[in-house]
Parts: C-alpha cells; structure tokens; sequence
C-alpha cells in the first residue's frame, strides 16, 4: 500500500513560486509513475506533471510548459512540483498521484492508483 502526503500549498501573489512536495511511503517497487493533478472549484481534476520514478521521462501540460518543474529524490521518497510565475489560474487543490502501470495514459485519473488529499494553492491578483 502506497501513502502520498502533499505539502507545501499555500496564499502567494501572481509572479510568485511555491515549491509542492509529495512524500511516498510503502513499497518502493509498487511506484513507477508519479503525477501531479489540480481540481480548481467546478471543473474537473486534470494533470498538471508526471515522472518516471526510477527515470528521467517527464510530462507536462502545455499551460504550465517553461513555469512549473517536476522532480523527485529517490533517497527521501519525495517528488516536487517547483512552480514558478503563478497566475491566478494555477489556483486550485493539487494532488499528488502514484500509477503502478508502464509510462501512458497519464493524464487520465483511473491511470493512477494512489493519491493523496491533496493541498491548496491560491494565486491572488
């Protein structure tokens, strides 16, 4: 059983960067993708980012393409979403996901099998 904690959200200003942290606990040979969604209030839950756990593949939804950067540090079973250049758009509940599954259909949520509660980040105008 894989457990996902999400930290770091919080209030910032447009401009502003915020650094997501996603820590993993269980075993290791069951993550294999690692996904960070959002759900902004009364639209869908979409991917932001993934990585390849044991790789350096990464994803990324054009909308964030050149702001935000995913990376992991396998020593401390942690993954990041560094997210620079907010807007007010990025606002929403972010959610860390782990896929036991081969690099595909990332951006579909029944991709993934654990997730986390998520953490809120709001970008003020």
């Amino acid at each position: 059983q894989v457990q996902l904690v999400e930290s770091g959200g919080g209030l910032v200003q447009a401009g502003g960067s915020l650094r997501l942290s996603c820590a993993a606990s269980g075993p290791s040979f069951s993550r294999n993708v690692m996904g960070w969604f959002r759900q902004a209030p009364g639209k869908e839950r979409e991917i932001v980012a993934a990585i390849m756990w044991s790789g350096g593949l990464k994803y990324y939804i054009e909308s964030v393409k050149g702001r935000f950067t995913i990376s992991r540090d396998n020593a401390k079973n942690t993954v990041y979403l560094q997210m620079n250049s907010l807007k007010p758009e990025d606002t929403a509940v972010y959610y860390c996901a782990c896929s036991l599954r081969p690099w595909d259909q990332l951006s579909e949520t029944n991709y993934y099998d654990y997730w986390g509660k998520g953490t809120l980040v709001t970008v003020s105008s």
